[in-house]
């Protein structure tokens, strides 16, 4: 059955643990995100729901876009599309290797829960293209949590496509009135391109506010 509540994140474990079990019902993640907690699968335990103490968020008017990826953008041939597909982009994600990690938390559970998220038009995704071979590349996926986004990974193949979807996705959301983004985790490439923290109730305020404008993202 779908979780149809969560217990209120303010006051989650000094770990960010809101709750622990529960399944990834469509229902149970729009409930989650909307109350701006995430899925986070631990080898060996129950399924654990998140809201950090402290959140990663990426203000548009702080963008940094670096020198050497801004001429990337320029020359780039790679070309961008927005939900073409994201299946092929959490399995991107989901193979990716990443320093210090084992594996990914990206389950096969995670992965199938989704493509049918994303099929009931709440997780979306970015594709970069080779515009010569027709490869996939690279992407960025993530959920609208009711007018807000949060982004939940990035693959790339090449150079610089991850990067050049994240922009391209910016680019998407301000058109459509959106001023920030949700990242979760502060990375160092995210932090150099402008990425804060911010306290979880900053955090869950914004997201509040955020939702009550009423943005549609992808229309």
């Amino acid at each position: 059955m779908p979780v149809t509540s969560f217990p209120d994140p303010r006051f989650a474990t000094r770990e960010g643990i809101v709750a622990v079990g529960g399944d990834l019902h469509p229902k149970t993640l729009a409930t989650a995100y909307g109350q701006g907690i995430f899925p986070w699968p631990h080898e060996g335990l129950p399924l654990l729901w998140f809201c950090p103490p402290r959140r990663a968020i990426l203000p548009f008017d702080g963008l940094h876009v670096p020198r050497s990826l801004a001429r990337e953008r320029r020359r780039s041939r790679l070309r961008f599309t927005i939900d073409q597909a994201f299946a092929g982009v959490i399995a991107g994600c989901r193979g990716a290797t990443r320093p210090g990690q084992n594996g990914t938390w990206i389950t096969p559970e995670m992965w199938e829960a989704y493509c049918r998220f994303h099929a009931l038009g709440h997780a979306h995704s970015v594709e970069a293209w080779d515009s010569e071979t027709g490869e996939l590349v690279g992407g960025i996926y993530g959920v609208d949590a009711g007018g807000a986004f949060g982004g939940e990974s990035m693959f790339y193949a090449r150079p610089y496509a991850s990067k050049l979807a994240l922009l391209h996705l910016i680019d998407h959301l301000r058109e459509r009135g959106l001023d920030w983004m949700d990242i979760q985790q502060l990375t160092p490439h995210m932090e150099a391109m402008g990425a804060v923290e911010i306290p979880r109730p900053a955090f869950l305020r914004k997201l509040r506010e955020t939702q009550a404008r009423g943005l549609t993202l992808f229309p």
